[in-house]
């Protein structure tokens, strides 16, 4: 067990660890020089901690949005929080070693699926086996299930989802990028769906389709072109205009006037996009060739399925478009949940960009510039809606007011209660 622990803990759990280790393996099997293997394997951890890094000065930007776009607007009610769920189905539940063979579980079933079926995708972002693999384990516990077949199940569902997710994607991310040279391995992917789906309904097609990415700027506005400087230029005032409402209290510092501390934070999203873009650019001139090895000797054909920001740099203006149209169907969505009798669910920043400008890539490709807006819309609301019945199933269990992120693993969590509870019960 000790082992196992330190495995998952160390190294699996490790998304850089994980994926260095991966294009190690790719290149010794392609036989390359041992400078070769080195570098490509430094090249990659690199890269996946520059992606990281760009992530984290994003998050930390986002957090102080969220926080004064709450109190700006004087709303209350349940933040969704996977780590949340996580904390206290592994402490308050004593449910971590489910969750830590789940997750090996998991990434198991991945392999093998992946090798002997027609879906040759290995999903490759960590930390997303391990929200799934805590919420079938909640799921497992929801249903009345033993700890051993808690496992199991889990991780047979789990790994389904590993290769299903990214399979479903990757017509749509082939068109992204242009190739077939990855995959799209985060588990928002249903919402992902939903996106594509409204805007293939209500979006533009043939010769009336206008992508979000060939916006055409007057000459005075072309400098808008560059897209760190259109980020800054949307972002910004956004940060500003949320500080002005909030007030001082909560915008800014013993130290910093509170409209200057929000515009300092609104760069700081910028350069975090900045690093995190660098760091995809990076990581695919590395884990796409070493991947090679993997397709070629263990897994044939076997694709990458990489977390969502590495479709960022194809679609940039996409990826902001989908993050204020998601914002806007969070904040509906808020407003509608109560009429139906469900939760309060209050608008998630960091999912608002992840998930929603990850579907903002998809709604353009499908549907153009109106397909990503009525899209985005859709999804927010749809990714409100989620939360907001998994609020009710986890009640049952001692969760209070808590509920999580991510289509898929809210999906697999509804499973467990609405279609395996109900079947036991009556058996």
């Amino acid at each position: 067990m000790g082992v196992i622990d330190f495995i998952i803990n160390n190294i699996l759990t490790q998304a850089a660890i994980t994926i260095a280790l991966i294009a190690m393996l790719g290149l010794v099997l392609q036989r390359k020089s041992a400078g070769s293997v080195l570098t490509g394997t430094f090249k990659t951890l690199l890269g996946f901690q520059v992606l990281s890094a760009g992530s984290a000065i994003i998050v930390s930007s986002l957090t102080y949005f969220g926080k004064i776009f709450q109190h700006a607007f004087h709303l209350n009610g349940v933040v969704p929080s996977i780590e949340a769920i996580n904390g206290q189905a592994m402490n308050t539940l004593g449910l971590g070693n489910e969750i830590a063979f789940t997750f090996l579980g998991i990434f198991i079933v991945n392999i093998l699926i992946a090798r002997f079926s027609p879906w040759k995708y290995i999903f490759l972002t960590g930390q997303a086996l391990l929200w799934m693999a805590t919420m079938t384990v909640v799921g497992g516990k929801l249903a009345g299930l033993s700890s051993f077949v808690t496992v199991l199940l889990g991780s047979i569902i789990g790994g389904i989802f590993a290769v299903a997710m990214p399979a479903v994607a990757q017509p749509f991310v082939r068109k992204i990028t242009g190739n077939d040279a990855i995959a799209l391995g985060h588990f928002c992917t249903i919402g992902y769906m939903v996106e594509a789906g409204a805007a293939y309904v209500f979006g533009e097609h043939g010769e009336n389709k206008h992508s979000v990415e060939d916006i055409k700027l007057p000459k005075s506005m072309e400098f808008l072109q560059d897209t760190y400087l259109s980020v800054a230029v949307i972002m910004v005032p956004l940060y500003m205009i949320t500080a002005a409402f909030a007030g001082p209290k909560w915008a800014g510092t013993e130290t910093t006037n509170y409209i200057m501390n929000a515009f300092m934070q609104g760069i700081q999203f910028v350069v975090g996009v900045y690093v995190l873009l660098a760091g995809v650019r990076l990581l695919l001139g590395e884990i796409v060739p070493a991947f090679r090895g993997i397709a070629m000797k263990l897994v044939p054909n076997a694709k990458p399925a990489l977390d969502c920001p590495v479709l960022f740099p194809y679609a940039p203006n996409s990826v902001i478009l989908g993050f204020i149209t998601t914002t806007i169907g969070t904040v509906l969505g808020m407003f509608l949940m109560p009429v139906f009798g469900l939760a309060v669910i209050l608008p998630g920043m960091l999912t608002n960009f992840f998930a929603g400008g990850t579907a903002g890539i998809f709604g353009n490709v499908v549907g153009g510039r109106r397909g990503a807006i009525i899209g985005g819309v859709i999804h927010g609301l749809f990714i409100t809606l989620l939360p907001a019945l998994l609020v009710t199933a986890l009640t049952g269990l001692g969760f209070v007011n808590a509920s999580a992120t991510d289509s898929d693993t809210i999906v697999a969590a509804l499973m467990y209660a609405w279609i395996l509870a109900p079947i036991l019960k009556a058996v």
